[in-house]
């Protein structure tokens, strides 16, 4: 599983983050999981809003802060 959290490095960016590590934690789940703070590659990637979340290449979130239940949820669906 690959997995991009994808932001300008600001809190809620970062809480995104935090939150999706601690949900692959609780999951025992392994992925890469990627920070993408560049906005160069931001635009490459097609992202108009931050935070977003993005699983295996298909964005399942954006412009909002899950919490790491709502990530739990995501990674098992």
């Amino acid at each position: 599983m690959e997995i991009k959290v994808i932001g300008t490095g600001c809190p809620d960016c970062n809480a995104l983050y935090t939150h999706t590590l601690e949900a692959l934690q609780r999951l025992g789940l392994e992925a890469h999981v990627e920070k993408v703070e560049d906005l160069v590659e931001m635009v490459k990637l097609g992202v108009m809003q931050v935070p977003t979340l993005m699983v295996d290449g298909t964005v399942r979130s954006a412009g909002r802060i899950l919490t790491t239940e709502q990530v739990c949820k995501l990674l098992k669906d």
